[in-house]
């Protein structure tokens, strides 16, 4: 299958979460600084989230009324003529985000002018599709009630030519991922912090991989992991 290189880029407590209050102590503050440090340094061509990470790193849980809108004729990829060199690409099965602009308007310039991808299944409302078509934000199709990874990733290869996307959570998004097999590199930036019951894992429901040690590196006291899949 022809995909993009995937690179799970995480900042993650030394017991293995990566959600969590433990990000918002101060001790997590240089490890923080680090994550996004190297975000920039990837020069990915998009990076990918699930829709609880849109909601509260982008969208703040905004929702569109979606009265005015008619219902879209069919579910089909909607794939606008104008291109981008960077992409946000937002894993929402159900298309719960609201956006307010076709791109991410953020002070980070790791993030920021990102151009919104959806990922959708079958199961979105089609006023949220006319939406979409409104604000020229493009959409995907990918499986009936859930994500089909494989998928999304092939599409997203061949439609936006995208070669390397940071694939940056949460837990639940990156296990989908890591059950697909879909991850050829690990990202790892360690805060010197235990998480709390509530936080979650860097993979939800994994299943067993392999993963071969590729380097170690140390920036500003912090350690950072880097693993790549063992062929």
């Amino acid at each position: 299958m022809k995909k993009p290189y995937v690179i799970c880029h995480m900042v993650m407590s030394v017991d293995g979460c990566v959600t969590g209050d433990f990000l918002f102590q101060k001790e997590a503050q240089a490890a923080t600084e680090v994550y996004y440090e190297l975000n920039r340094s990837y020069k990915a061509d998009a990076f990918a989230c699930g829709r609880i990470t849109m909601e509260e790193s982008f969208t703040q849980k905004w929702y569109p009324s979606l009265e005015e809108f008619s219902e879209c004729e069919e579910k089909t990829d909607f794939v606008p003529v104008e291109k981008s060199s960077f992409y946000a690409v937002a894993f929402d099965s159900k298309g719960k985000l609201g956006w307010k602009s076709n791109k991410i308007v953020d002070d980070d310039p790791g993030y920021n002018e990102a151009r919104i991808i959806e990922v959708l299944t079958e199961q979105v409302d089609l006023k949220y599709l006319s939406y979409l078509r409104k604000m020229k934000i493009p959409y995907i199709f990918a499986g009936k009630t859930e994500i089909d990874i494989c998928l999304a990733l092939s599409k997203l290869k061949e439609l936006f030519s995208i070669e390397k996307l940071l694939l940056e959570g949460g837990s639940e998004i990156n296990g989908a991922f890591q059950r697909a097999d879909a991850i050829d590199e690990l990202s790892l930036v360690v805060c010197p912090l235990v998480s709390s019951a509530e936080s979650k894992p860097l993979f939800f429901r994994s299943v067993n991989s392999v993963f071969s040690f590729e380097r170690f590196e140390e920036k500003n006291n912090v350690p950072v992991l880097i693993y790549k899949k063992k062929d």
